[in-house]
């Protein structure tokens, strides 16, 4: 059975392709090890607090400004895709997902996010990185009228 699947994958992808993915997949794996937990300790303890405003690259030049947009644009979507990648392939997916919605400009972003890291499960994932790094938990707004993402 095992062979017949192997035959299968073999007939529409070559075995050098499969060694590239599982290769690109190992990288992704140990990279998002080491990313995730960086990005997730150099965040503000109150990033996520809706109730506290967020000015990136307030004072520069417009063109600087729309130039950093664009890249931290593209960085987004980079770290989304590789999240929902990581759904299937080894990797913290989710937290990935997150950190590229963080990157992304789009309406009610904050809200998104809100919803997304005020789910107990993640929210204590992030705050136990954060405490072995001796930072301060995150700290999110009391909305009342929020609706659980799952």
């Amino acid at each position: 059975m095992l062979q017949n699947i192997v035959a299968t994958i073999h007939q529409w992808i070559s075995i050098d392709v499969l060694i590239g993915l599982t290769i690109v997949s190992i990288i992704g794996f140990i990279a998002s090890l080491v990313a995730i937990p960086w990005i997730l300790i150099r965040l503000p303890s109150d990033y996520f607090d809706l109730r506290v405003p967020r000015h990136w690259m307030k004072d520069h030049h417009p063109v600087l400004r729309m130039i950093g947009l664009i890249i931290k644009n593209v960085v987004g979507f980079v770290f989304l895709l590789a999240g929902f990648l990581m759904l299937f392939l080894p990797g913290q997916g989710l937290l990935t997902m997150l950190i590229g919605i963080s990157f992304l400009d789009f309406p009610n972003k904050r809200n998104l996010e809100a919803r997304i890291i005020g789910q107990p499960l993640l929210l204590n994932a992030i705050n136990t990185i954060r405490h072995k790094f001796n930072k301060l938990p995150l700290t999110l707004s009391t909305n009342s009228n929020k609706k659980p993402l799952l």
